[in-house]
């Protein structure tokens, strides 16, 4: 456990950025490159040395306005898919009271991000149906615009975007069937309320996430709405659109959570992705906590540092204060203080 302490505007947020752009190659939090550029600068990189399974590897990437580079031990990587998963992370963010508050974009760019860092498969899968996706909107307005255009080609390209999604909706249920094996234990732990649970939204109707049976349902969904697809001129169904949301006690806790329970929630959800990290990647992943004791009484902070000391992972925190945090809870953290972009051992 690494404890950073430091007023706001010092830099503490900056660490963790870093680090998750070094495992990512994107921030949580800002959606552009030129933004992790400092003002009079052209580009920015970061440099990090990991060590997995006994195994030291440098990772570096370097961005401008217009490009990332990638690095491991000082080898270009071209496919962001062969550099994702080289570091694992978990974050948790004030700004991630957006998963629940925000659009399904921000959940499932949450999905495709875990995802993709547990499996390469999926990434690649992912990228492919995106790829998919284009083309099909494309050339539904070629069909809008042209009259004799062939809609046979438009069947392969459905039938290809199937494949795809079949994977997509699969990986995505299995990671939630996983995260509700273990949410609601955390939530209890720390908030001593149960009933949380995530439900899984697909843009389809599906009573089972079978092959065979995601296959027929889409390609009835897509015969079905052909008129309406064109008029539109894009894909109106598809994992694309998916979607999940928090149930608390059969509620959505959008609309009836306060927001303390909402910050529990997502917490809970980031606790019990790390088993799910470990048991698939043979190794925990490193998480990541910024301003995390903010909105948080003393009896849920505590309970909340003596959860992660359980578990034999690397946790990176940032925090302005220590007050009222027993001292068994810090016996075996390293605390550091931030000052001006200067970190100091305390």
């Amino acid at each position: 456990m690494n404890i950073f302490i430091g007023n706001n505007a010092q830099g503490k947020t900056n660490l963790l950025e870093s680090i998750t752009i070094l495992a990512l190659t994107k921030s949580h939090r800002v959606g552009n490159s030129p933004n992790i550029i400092k003002f009079d600068k052209k580009k920015c990189r970061i440099n990090g040395v990991i060590k997995r399974n006994n195994i030291i590897s440098k990772l570096e990437i370097e961005i401008d306005e217009e490009t990332k580079k990638l690095k491991i031990n000082n080898t270009n990587i071209k496919k962001i898919a062969d550099y994702i998963s080289n570091l694992n992370v978990i974050i948790f963010t004030p700004d991630d009271l957006e998963i629940i508050k925000s659009s399904p974009n921000v959940r499932r760019n949450l999905l495709n991000i875990q995802l993709s860092q547990l499996s390469r498969s999926y990434l690649n899968t992912y990228n492919q149906y995106n790829k998919l996706l284009k083309t099909r909107n494309e050339y539904l307005k070629i069909l809008f615009n042209n009259s004799i255009a062939d809609t046979n080609y438009l069947d392969i390209i459905t039938d290809k975007l199937i494949e795809k999604a079949i994977i997509i909706y699969q990986k995505r249920k299995e990671y939630i069937d996983l995260i509700n094996e273990n949410i609601d234990f955390y939530f209890n732990e720390i908030a001593l309320e149960k009933g949380l649970k995530i439900i899984y939204q697909p843009n389809i109707e599906l009573d089972n996430y079978d092959y065979e049976n995601i296959r027929k349902k889409m390609k009835h969904k897509f015969k079905k709405n052909y008129l309406k697809e064109l008029n539109y001129g894009m894909t109106i169904y598809g994992p694309h659109r998916d979607d999940f949301y928090f149930e608390f006690k059969s509620n959505d806790l959008k609309f009836y959570g306060s927001q303390g329970q909402q910050k529990l929630a997502i917490i809970a959800f980031k606790l019990a992705e790390i088993n799910i990290f470990k048991n698939m990647c043979g190794d925990y992943p490193l998480l990541l906590l910024d301003d995390m004791f903010s909105e948080l009484d003393i009896t849920k902070r505590n309970k909340l540092l003596n959860l992660i000391n359980k578990f034999e992972i690397q946790s990176i925190i940032t925090t302005t204060d220590l007050k009222n945090i027993r001292k068994s809870n810090l016996k075996n953290a390293c605390i550091y203080e931030v000052k001006n972009g200067e970190i100091e051992s305390r």
